[in-house]
């Protein structure tokens, strides 16, 4: 079992980062908040959950360990799979995923695509007497100072809308709507924006 996979970024999208080590280049699903950790780094640490299946090899890295235990919370629940746990991990930065399990809000849980409101009422009965005094940092808000043009943020929101299951026409019109709004944000925060709005 892979613990974790340290290399260079031989490329990196919102949903995805392929990383070379040792000659080899790792195709790794990674959540929003991940993204935002190494989008700008060249070399990466990510902390790894191998998905074996009878037809896939699925690897999911972490910029943290603290993330990487809150997915394999959230895949412990039954009918949350690795996807629907990578949205929510896209969704909600750990420590807000956190203060919702631990306050029992649901109704905040359920805006996430693919959780209906007794999915969010099963996670969060699940999970939160497992979630004692996290010691988790919001990771993903602010700090950012690179700028990207418009139509570079908008493929790559759109692309990982797309990745994440999401229809691309809906997933164009929201985005367009968006950059409209915030015509300056970063894709991160474009697509956070729009995982709140598409359902």
């Amino acid at each position: 079992m892979f613990e974790y996979i340290k290399g260079k970024i031989a490329e990196v999208t919102p949903t995805t980062a392929i990383v070379e080590c040792n000659g080899m280049g790792y195709n790794i699903n990674i959540s929003l908040n991940t993204y935002s950790e190494i989008q700008r780094k060249q070399e990466v640490k990510l902390y790894i959950y191998e998905a074996i299946r009878e037809d896939a090899f699925i690897l999911y890295g972490f910029s943290t360990k603290q993330e990487r235990e809150l997915f394999l919370l959230l895949i412990s629940v039954p009918g949350i799979g690795g996807n629907t746990a990578r949205m929510i991990l896209s969704a909600l930065t750990p420590s807000e995923l956190c203060n919702v399990i631990s306050s029992g809000n649901d109704k905040l849980l359920k805006t996430v695509k693919g959780i209906g409101l007794k999915t969010a009422q099963r996670i969060i009965v699940d999970l939160k007497d497992k979630i004692e005094s996290p010691n988790l940092s919001d990771e993903t808000t602010g700090g950012f100072t690179g700028k990207f043009p418009n139509n570079e943020v908008y493929e790559e929101a759109v692309s990982a809308l797309t990745m994440l299951g999401f229809a691309p026409a809906p997933s164009q019109k929201v985005i367009n709507a968006l950059l409209k709004e915030e015509p300056e944000a970063e894709v991160e925060h474009i697509i956070k924006l729009a995982l709140q709005r598409l359902r």
